[in-house]
């Protein structure tokens, strides 16, 4: 069992940033992917940026160039830096832990809502 929790979600204008916090219950060096996930209403849960213990990471062409995943192993806590925000952006953010790969066993977060309005 991983508990994960996420924080830092909230209302930003467009072109703002946040960032996301997952503190995991456990050492996330020996989990092998670490992941941000997004759902908007309406639409299906997307991957949005993950990075794997050995240093690979993989975002959303959506979000390249904006959002930086990165880890505090020493904290169990992945970030995700979110910089000029879009309104499309809005959706439910979830922390995955998927400690296997390919998704044969993962944890979720309960979620955190970022909201980009004017």
């Amino acid at each position: 069992q991983v508990q994960l929790v996420e924080s830092g979600g909230g209302l930003v204008q467009p072109g703002g940033s946040l960032r996301l916090s997952c503190a995991a219950s456990r050492s996330i060096f020996s989990i092998y992917q670490m992941g941000w996930y997004r759902q908007a209403p309406g639409e299906q849960r997307e991957l949005v940026a993950a990075r794997t213990s050995g240093g690979r990471i993989n975002y959303a062409d959506s979000v390249k160039g904006r959002f930086t995943i990165s880890t505090d192993n020493a904290k169990n806590t992945v970030y995700l830096q979110m910089n000029s925000l879009k309104p499309e952006d809005t959706a439910v953010y979830y922390c995955n832990a998927d400690l296997l790969g390919s998704l044969r066993i993962t944890y979720w977060g309960q979620g955190t809502q970022v909201t980009v309005s004017s």
